[in-house]
């Protein structure tokens, strides 16, 4: 049964706890919340990591956490209440290939890290990383919540849930909250109403992580799809920027074409960014990145930006601050609040499906809404997605499964088949399983 004794003996086990980007996010949300305090455990393979990360954990907040690196699985997880998993599956020159070997055969991709070549090849390097932490939990914190961050998000926690079969685990995505923001701008100006929240919008979301969809939103009273269908009809051509968020100067932003050419064909409103959407199905987007006013990602980007953390890693350590105390728009802190009973929350998760996307196979990690309270995530019956969408979800979710099965028995056979029927994969056979062996020969030898 799950319980804590007092609030100020949570502690959290955090997998992957030298994180420069998530944990710190953590530590950000922690250092605002009053709500609790108490340990929170830092374990990755990088031990040195993790020993910065403690240092700027206890310089941040009241004092409220305590922050300690351990070097074994056991020692974050024995005792735990809530286990987080925030980890790279491999490296930055691991995903350097997954993004942009192949390249080499006219496939691109825009993030690389849930479908595609690079999706499944990353997801070959997580799962025996997710399955020998599922059996470290099962053995030292079965009791405990587990939350995953790491992408591919539907393949690592499908495999937590076969590899323990027992475990509470969800997959968390900020993906959601983006749309939630666009369809709050979008109220403003149509509408000449100011949003204050984005959670104010009510939304059904249904789908894969990533390939997530809305069939139903609201604000307040108003039912938002008839003026969506306006608003996405209006700047289908030219595009709509977030404030704040101009495609031209971040790679991470996006003008919302993708997502207003997919409502145009499905009628249901995407809620993932268009550098997660395109990846997902065959068509003009990823070929044409800046007329769908989007970006490919770089892996450069991501080593330019490794560096300037780890700089900043080393301002704070020197000057002995902790992180900046302002929230990070992450929901981690609130999901775990409402499962010790300080609050309830509904939000999106992914779990296996119970049936809350009804007409996606049992048992596949789906995203949908779920309501959180004390020691327990109920899913939120979210009905059926349109069928041409459940056509294209149901063949990721195959692959994903396939990706999860081959992984566990070292089954290069059924891994190749899974890459052979991903939607971007679209060469000739031969050349598949030329780029199929080249990547994977690279990341067996990481």
């Amino acid at each position: 049964m799950f319980h804590i004794s007092t609030l100020d003996q949570i502690k959290i086990a955090y997998i992957g706890g030298g994180s420069q980007g998530w944990a710190r996010s953590l530590m950000s949300d922690l250092s605002i919340d009053e709500r609790m305090s108490g340990t929170v455990a830092l374990y990755d393979l990088d031990f040195e990591a993790a020993q910065k990360n403690e240092v700027i954990g206890n310089h941040s907040g009241n004092g409220r956490w305590r922050y300690e690196a351990v070097s074994t699985l056991k020692k974050a997880l024995s005792a735990a209440d809530i286990v987080i998993i925030s980890i790279l599956p491999g490296s930055l020159d691991d995903m350097e290939v997954d993004v942009h070997l192949p390249e080499r055969c006219g496939i691109y991709q825009s993030v690389g890290d849930t479908v595609g070549p690079g999706g499944i090849i990353r997801g070959l390097r997580a799962v025996p990383i997710f399955a020998e932490i599922a059996r470290a939990i099962r053995d030292y914190a079965p009791e405990s919540w587990v939350i995953n961050y790491t992408n591919p998000m539907s393949v690592c926690t499908r495999v937590l849930y076969k590899v323990f079969p027992g475990i509470k685990a969800i997959g968390c995505c900020h993906e959601v909250f983006g749309t939630q923001k666009l369809l709050a701008e979008m109220v403003t100006e149509r509408l000449g109403i100011e949003v204050p929240r984005r959670e104010d919008i009510r939304v059904n979301v249904l789908g894969i992580n990533h390939f997530t969809w809305i069939t139903k939103a609201s604000y307040r009273h108003i039912d938002l799809l008839p003026i969506f269908r306006e608003f996405s009809a209006h700047y289908g051509e030219s595009g709509y920027e977030l404030e704040g968020e101009s495609w031209r100067d971040s790679v991470f932003c996006s003008a919302h074409r993708v997502a207003f050419d997919l409502f145009e064909t499905y009628g249901a409103i995407p809620a993932a960014g268009d550098r997660h959407l395109a990846e997902f199905l065959p068509g003009p987007y990823l070929k044409q990145p800046e007329v769908w006013k989007f970006h490919l990602t770089p892996i450069s980007f991501r080593k330019q930006d490794r560096a300037e953390k780890r700089q900043e890693t080393e301002r704070l350590i020197v000057q002995q601050r902790g992180v900046a105390e302002k929230a990070s728009g992450e929901e981690g802190v609130n999901i775990i609040a409402a499962l010790l009973g300080l609050s309830e929350l509904v939000t999106n998760v992914n779990m296996p499906n119970q049936g809350q996307v009804s007409n996606l196979p049992i048992q596949a990690i789906v995203e949908t809404n779920a309501f959180i309270t004390r020691n327990r995530v109920q899913p939120i019956l979210s009905g059926a997605l349109p069928k041409g969408v459940e056509m294209l979800a149901a063949r990721h979710i195959s692959n994903q499964e396939a990706v999860a099965d081959a992984g566990l028995t070292k089954d290069a056979g059924l891994a190749f088949q899974a890459f052979l029927n991903d939607p971007l994969v679209q060469i000739d056979r031969s050349d598949a399983e030329q780029l199929f062996n080249d990547m994977l020969q690279f990341t067996m030898q990481r």
